[in-house]
């Protein structure tokens, strides 16, 4: 199994396509995990929370959008369980992926201040995880076949796969 954190960002949808390539190359199946966190708030001076099945429904739809529109594109059938999973996103996708072949995450798009003060989902799951695990870029780069090259030991060119 490869489990794919799906946040809805670019990355997480970069992460999801390429999971499911991978998936279809090595037979697996994907289980697209989406982790919400409930948010303490503040009126008068009195903590309260927001309402937890609406931040679940977020979540879940969130996910589920975020699947239609890159299997839509994907084109391709390879089978995917959706999971919304209520927790810390670093400590559930590690929680996820303990039993996975691998772990696919989107790379943060937040900009280095940000991540030096609240951390990195991918960072903490680079640390802990017990899978290899697969950073994505939000935005991919695209190479023209002709631009791939690849050597063998001996120095030879390996053509591209067609």
């Amino acid at each position: 199994m490869i489990v794919v954190g799906v946040d809805g960002s670019s990355g997480s949808k970069v992460a999801l396509r390429w999971a499911l390539t991978q998936a279809e190359r090595t037979a697996a199946d994907v289980e697209a995990v989406n982790v919400w966190t409930p948010q303490a708030t503040y009126w008068a001076g009195m903590p309260g929370a927001f309402v937890v099945d609406d931040l679940a429904a977020v979540a879940e739809t969130v996910l589920l959008d975020s699947l239609v529109e890159v299997t839509r594109e994907y084109g391709r059938s390879v089978p995917i369980r959706p999971r919304v999973i209520r927790g810390f996103p670093a400590e559930e996708l590690l929680r996820a992926g303990s039993s996975a072949q691998l772990l696919v995450l989107g790379a943060p798009t937040h900009g280095t201040m940000t991540g030096l003060l609240l951390g990195s989902v991918s960072h903490r799951c680079v640390q802990g995880a017990t899978c290899p695990v697969v950073i994505a870029p939000a935005t991919p780069n695209r190479l023209p076949p002709q631009s791939l090259r690849w050597t063998d030991a001996d120095r030879q060119v390996i053509p591209p796969r067609s």
